[in-house]
């Protein structure tokens, strides 16, 4: 076996890429493929064109050189359903297969695209990208949260943008942002942020999101075309940036966002001023506030002057009141004599009708009218004293009966009391005797068990307990010196002894075993936290 293998041609890695590349190429030739393009974003600087040609099952690599591609009326678009011709070759580079592109025919909108198309039409229609909904980005947040993968250089480009800018504190929430699962940790991740306590946690709730992620083909981001994740984005109460892909590259996420960044660092540069800048703004504001102001005094300044010129002086607003008092001065003695005269003739008149007989006459009227209210008074005290009698009297006699109704409810309440204390007495007798009887059993079966634990019925049985001159019980040989004096109990009495030889080596030579403790290791403390 060894000997045929040894036989074998040998061949170098070109030679046997060289093979290959001959045996595809005259086994296939021109071939006709169809399929959706895929991961095609626009031509390369050299002129070529690379993309990817892809069913449901699998996908190749394709390539359109130069001189093909200026002749070709059907530009390749990503997502569209395309039929291809072209040569069937090899990569020697990089040991892969693909077809050499000679001409472009449209096939129709790729699945994905079409998918695409129908859940953008769904969502619209619910109302999930309409412009009513979206909120406005905080001017200067002092939280930001970012939902990204924490390995790749997105979260590296977002920091280091904020960083020239105005950095605030940054949270990040690991993500996957491809394959599968994807979906479901971003809708976590915006639901999570939104869930924090808006104060004091220990955590705090960011004043802006940012979901990002780099460029890629529409099968890389397809995770956030979900509608899981464009509902969440739709529900986050907290603003939020959608920063996707590269500016050519869109996604539901972007309709349903606040706000489209159309690069990662682009979205660094919209959540937060330039530090500079906003100093010089600041700086300029403070300067026109107080140019406004001064202007604004001088202005003041100015219309008091013009107003001072306008006001009349202290004389000419004081003559004509002064005139008037002049006249009225003038006036004054001839209205004084005037009204004494009027009011002594009007006293004169009241004068003559007050004479001695008519305040008699009336002295005599208000007494009659006296002594009529005088008896009406006492007549209606009399009436009202007999009404109040009267109602003392019912009153006196409802609160008799009521008295005697309360004493015979009393006494059929203490009857009824006094029967009961009697049940109860007998109840309470029965049950101390029931326990009595119980803890007389408990107590014998005490006793009993007492007996048979106690350490008189080993004795009983033939063995003995020692003790130390002091008293205290002796389990080991090794605590008996030589001549110690001791206290043997046997079940029938007492003896005193003293011992003279010792022999510790135990039954079968054996030694007593000494057992030691091992320390209890800490458990793991896991993996940080990371934040």
């Amino acid at each position: 076996m060894a000997a045929g293998v040894d036989n074998v041609h040998e061949f170098t890695v070109s030679e046997l890429s060289a093979a290959l590349k001959r045996t595809v190429e005259d086994a296939y030739g021109h071939v006709r493929v169809r399929g959706e393009i895929s991961g095609y974003r626009g031509p390369h600087p050299s002129g070529h064109a690379y993309f990817s040609l892809k069913d449901d099952s699998a996908r190749i690599d394709a390539v359109i050189w130069k001189a093909a591609f200026a002749r070709m009326r059907i530009r390749p678009e990503d997502g569209l359903e395309v039929v291809a011709t072209g040569r069937l070759t090899t990569y020697p580079g990089r040991s892969t297969y693909q077809i050499v592109i000679d001409t472009l025919a449209p096939a129709g909108a790729g699945a994905l695209m079409a998918l695409l198309e129908t859940r953008r039409r769904q969502l619209a229609a619910e109302g999930l990208f309409d412009a009513a909904r979206k909120k406005p980005l905080p001017y200067l947040p002092s939280v930001i949260g970012i939902v990204t993968s924490p390995t790749g250089a997105v979260i590296r480009d977002i920091l280091h943008r904020l960083a020239d800018r105005f950095l605030p504190r940054v949270l990040v929430w690991p993500v996957r942002v491809q394959g599968d699962g994807a979906a479901d940790q971003i809708a976590a991740a915006i639901a999570g942020f939104n869930a924090l306590p808006a104060h004091g946690g220990p955590l705090p709730r960011p004043d802006l999101l940012i979901v990002a992620r780099g460029g890629g083909s529409i099968e890389d981001l397809w995770c956030f075309n979900e509608e899981t994740v464009v509902r969440a984005a739709a529900d986050s109460v907290i603003p939020l940036i959608a920063a996707v892909g590269h500016e050519t590259d869109y996604t539901l996420i972007d309709h349903a966002a606040d706000r489209r960044a159309p690069t990662p660092s682009a979205a660094a540069e919209i959540a937060v001023p330039v530090r500079s800048e906003m100093i010089a703004r600041i700086d300029g504001l403070a300067r026109r506030g107080l140019s406004s102001w001064a202007r604004g005094q001088e202005g003041r300044r100015t219309e008091l002057r013009a107003a001072v010129r306008a006001l009349p002086s202290g004389d000419e607003v004081l003559a004509l009141p002064r005139q008037r008092l002049d006249g009225a001065t003038h006036r004054l003695p001839r209205a004084l004599a005037a009204n004494a005269g009027v009011h002594h003739a009007a006293f004169a008149r009241v004068a003559g009708r007050l004479t001695a007989q008519s305040v008699t006459g009336r002295i005599v009227r208000e007494r009659d009218r006296l002594n009529w209210l005088a008896r009406r008074v006492a007549h209606g005290t009399r009436i009202e004293g007999e009404r109040r009698r009267d109602r003392f009297a019912a009153a006196a006699g409802r609160l008799a009966a009521a008295l005697r109704a309360n004493a015979a409810a009393q006494s059929s309440s203490l009857t009824r009391s006094r029967e009961r204390l009697g049940a109860l007495a007998m109840r309470a007798a029965v049950a101390i005797d029931t326990l009595i009887d119980r803890r007389a059993d408990r107590l014998e079966h005490a006793a009993k068990l007492l007996t048979a634990v106690s350490y008189h019925g080993v004795l009983a049985r033939g063995f003995a307990l020692v003790r130390s001159a002091a008293g205290t019980p002796l389990r080991l040989a090794a605590a008996v010196e030589a001549g110690t004096r001791v206290d043997i109990e046997f079940a029938d009495g007492r003896v005193r002894a003293k011992a003279e030889v010792r022999d510790i080596t135990g039954p079968a030579g054996m030694r007593p075993v000494v057992r030691r403790r091992t320390r209890r290791r800490d458990p793991d403390p896991g993996q940080g936290n990371l934040f």
